[in-house]
């Protein structure tokens, strides 16, 4: 057996500035061109084949590091060390099979589905917004209000709260970015903008005990199995974790799956021609070719022996979701993006696996794909106006500015 420190990997600095676009692509495949499945990153050992990926993802004996984050940068007390200690990513075991059983209803495919209608409404009133412009910028015009607007109708708060919504997100997001948590300042608005949230939604779940209505909070608030309901912490919490994971990310989801589009006119004409076949081979598209969730984190509870490496309790992973998400047998095809292949149900790490598999994976698809149905009906052409402003691939791969023109 061969400890992982004793390994001779591939260097990949997370921290790099550069590493988005066309660098980010190049860069990983040529991680991929060393023939190895993992490599070195300055605090963890990164994972990139698919097989091995799903392994630590679906061990019992790997969990979320976020206690650990918090840990290391000395947030052991307030709201901010409040909702890592009480966020479902963070819990384990009987506990986190406990609160699944209880969420996935209220998350499920049929449940996201009966969002679709408002979904829309969004959009056509966006549009309607825009002035029905034929040159905008679309992470202004529509990723970002849209998402907000989307994950406050989910919840049932009021549409005027949906920026609110959003800016929490913004924040609190930053709780797994270790660059942000370095920062005593930014910590110390993470903490205000919890405290911010929890003022709000302490009141919103008290009013829909009173008055249920058709929105997640009500939904939660009534979850039972076998006698089982949520307390009045786990349910507040469970609201921030799919406000904090359904804004950011499905925005820039969105965004790179129609940044793509617009660079393909071929494939935005067949969209438009097949909307039922192709809208939600698209969206699993994007999120295979560019996931907006790079690396999914893993921390060791006890040592692991695969593939004849030995990886010590402790040992930090990073499951790499964009290799993991490409085939190493026929690399240059899945290297390519094409709505038009049926990769039939090849799996995607963009979600995770396992225990921890994303609880709102079925709303991110429904959002993606009614945006994808509006707008492959609302313009005839899509094409880049200009510069794109990337973000890093350090925490969410987003996108700060995505001009289009349309016709």
């Amino acid at each position: 057996m061969t400890l992982v420190g004793e390994l001779s990997l591939p260097k990949l600095d997370l921290s790099d500035p550069g590493l988005k676009g066309e660098f980010w692509h190049a860069g990983m495949k040529s991680m991929l061109d060393s023939g190895q499945w993992l490599a070195q990153a300055p605090l963890a050992t990164v994972v990139l084949e698919r097989e091995a990926g799903e392994f630590f993802l679906r061990s019992k004996a790997a969990e979320f590091p976020g206690k650990l984050l918090g840990q290391m940068f000395g947030i052991t007390d307030g709201p901010l060390h409040e909702q890592i200690e009480n966020n479902i990513i963070n819990v384990g075991g009987d506990a986190h099979r406990r609160l699944r059983g209880l969420v996935n209803p209220s998350l499920s495919p049929r449940a996201a589905n009966g969002y679709r209608p408002f979904m829309r409404q969004f959009l056509e009133s966006l549009w309607q917004g825009a002035g029905e412009a034929d040159e905008f910028d679309f992470i202004e015009s529509f990723a970002r209000p849209y998402t907000s607007l989307a994950i406050s109708r989910v919840m049932g708060a009021p549409a005027e709260d949906a920026a609110r919504l959003h800016d929490w997100s913004m924040w609190i997001q930053r709780q797994f970015d270790p660059i942000a948590l370095s920062d005593p300042e930014t910590v110390q608005t993470m903490q205000d903008k919890v405290g911010e949230f929890y003022a709000w939604v302490r009141p919103l779940i008290e009013t829909r005990r009173a008055t249920p209505a058709d929105d997640l909070i009500s939904s939660l608030i009534s979850a039972e199995e076998e006698g089982e309901r949520l307390s009045n912490t786990e349910l507040e919490n469970l609201v921030l974790n799919i406000m904090v994971g359904g804004v950011d990310t499905t925005q820039n989801q969105l965004a790179h799956a129609m940044r793509l589009l617009a660079g393909r006119p071929d494939q935005w004409a067949a969209l438009r021609a097949d909307p039922e076949t192709l809208i939600p081979r698209a969206t699993m598209e994007a999120l295979r070719y560019e996931p907006i969730t790079p690396f999914t984190a893993r921390q060791l509870t006890e040592e692991v022996v695969y593939r004849d490496v030995t990886f010590p309790e402790g040992t930090v992973l990073m499951v790499c979701s964009f290799t993991g998400n490409r085939d190493p047998e026929a690399f240059a095809e899945s290297s390519i993006f094409d709505i038009s292949v049926d990769r039939g149900k090849s799996r995607v790490l963009t979600f995770g696996a396992g225990h921890h598999y994303c609880v709102g994976a079925n709303l991110a698809k429904a959002e993606i794909e009614e945006a994808l149905r509006f707008f492959s009906e609302t313009f005839e052409t899509l094409e880049v106006d200009g510069l794109i402003e990337l973000q890093t691939v350090s925490g969410i791969y987003g996108i700060d500015s995505l001009p289009v023109r349309v016709g």
